[in-house]
């Protein structure tokens, strides 16, 4: 039989030992959380494989005022998808890496029907070119046709557009959290941690 010293030590000794095996399992946890997965918005380890050349904007700005139109000539602005992931792409038909990149947005768009995620392709074509950039996007669906071709919005930008095409994307609440110069593949497993980190921040 222990005496009455032993035991309170005995016992306290078991109580040290039970704290420090649910630490313990608290910290694995953790640490498993970690391991595992990229905080909510977190964009800067997911520029890699086909999202290489993304870049985190470190200023993140609102997005520009200016406005383009749809095929039946109505105003739009990046704004008024607030609410949205929203990937804005400027291109042109005489852009050949342009041309290559549409039909991949349009895989993007497709991969999130139902969901806040709105990719927005702007063309920036004048004059006669306007009508085959115009059915070039109708056999890209689900993709919708706007056009800006005062070269207004990629210079309303800030920085403003030096590459073409240029994919900016901005967060639900309307800030550019990254943009993209030149080509990428948007319907890639790549492309879409990115749209899911922004829906999950």
């Amino acid at each position: 039989m222990q005496d009455v010293p032993s035991a309170a030590r005995a016992a306290q000794n078991r109580g040290w030992q039970r704290r420090a095996v649910t630490l313990a399992g608290v910290a694995a946890l953790l640490y498993g959380i970690a391991g595992c997965s990229n905080p909510p918005g977190d964009l800067k380890s997911l520029a890699k494989g086909g999202m290489a050349k993304l870049a985190v904007t470190n200023a993140p700005n609102p997005a520009p005022a200016t406005t383009f139109t749809d095929a039946a000539g109505k105003p739009h602005a990046i704004a008024e998808f607030k609410g949205k992931v929203t990937v804005v792409n400027i291109w042109a038909k005489w852009c050949a890496p342009c041309v290559t990149e549409i039909p991949s947005l349009a895989k993007l768009q497709a991969a999130y029907a139902g969901q806040p995620v709105a990719v927005v392709a702007v063309d920036v074509d004048k004059g006669e070119d306007i009508g085959p950039a115009q059915a070039f996007i109708a056999k890209n669906a689900p993709l919708t046709y706007y056009s800006e071709p005062t070269f207004s919005l990629p210079y309303a930008l800030r920085p403003t557009v030096q590459d073409m095409p240029t994919t900016i994307i901005y967060d639900k609440a309307g800030v550019e959290r990254a943009r993209l110069a030149g080509g990428a593949d948007w319907s890639g497993p790549d492309a879409k941690a990115v749209i899911d980190a922004l829906l999950k921040g």
